[in-house]
């Protein structure tokens, strides 16, 4: 896709945050996903019409994307949009997938067993709902586990920094992306059995092997819709 364009997944919910850093959310998602390409700019006063909104939070929202390096500001031109590459998505993986494993970890020494029957009646209802193809139930029932695992962590600033990754995994398309609700409903049995052990080790690597294992689907997913680029070659 070239030259200009909007994201067209429909109006996100503006409520709750900040309003800039809601269109921020949707701007993400919207790049992550390949709605919005490379190299197209994103025009602030089309969007925010597209929005129901003013153009103040919009440009905010793109001023918060460029310090991030998702968009490139260019004088008298606006806001380009840049490059996504399989190493951009496999970098956020990895990341998220270290900050997670060791709240896991950490969390195997601090959730007691009421606590994790909880989080196996959660996964009941989870496994129920991605057999009856309900992607949006899937979704919000993992996010409460893992929620409940990252709190019970103790951790609260590298909750944080796990928190700033999972701004660019693209949740609200989370049943158009082909294996995300099967690995939510298959993958955590090996998190809940080190859990139980209260394992650190198992429950680090059964969470990074999870959050990798889902970070591999989007590639997948975003390599057969022809969105990832080459990186750019090395400088001489």
């Amino acid at each position: 896709m070239s030259g200009d364009a909007e994201p067209s997944a429909g109006r996100p919910a503006l409520a709750g945050k900040q309003l800039s850093e809601q269109v921020a959310v949707h701007l993400r998602e919207a790049i992550m996903i390949g709605e919005l390409r490379a190299p197209a700019y994103v025009r602030t006063e089309h969007l925010a019409a597209e929005l129901g909104i003013s153009a103040t939070p919009v440009r905010e929202a793109l001023m918060i994307l460029h310090s991030e390096g998702a968009v490139r500001w260019e004088p008298r031109r606006g806001f380009r949009v840049l490059p996504l590459t399989e190493r951009d998505v496999d970098d956020l993986f990895n990341v998220q997938s270290y900050i997670a494993g060791e709240l896991a970890a950490r969390a195997a020494t601090a959730l007691g067993e009421p606590e994790i029957e909880h989080l196996r009646r959660i996964q009941a209802r989870l496994e129920r709902a991605a057999r009856d193809g309900a992607a949006d139930l899937v979704d919000a029932l993992n996010h409460e586990i893992h929620r409940t695992i990252n709190r019970s962590s103790g951790s609260s600033r590298m909750t944080a920094l796990l928190n700033l990754t999972v701004h660019y995994v693209p949740l609200r398309f989370f049943g158009k992306v082909e294996g995300w609700a099967e690995a939510s409903a298959h993958d955590h049995s090996a998190i809940f059995d080190a859990l139980h052990s209260r394992d650190p080790e198992a429950a680090r690597t059964a969470m990074t092997d999870h959050i990798r294992h889902v970070g591999r689907l989007l590639i997948d997913h975003l390599r057969s819709r022809g969105v990832l680029e080459e990186p750019p070659a090395p400088p001489k």
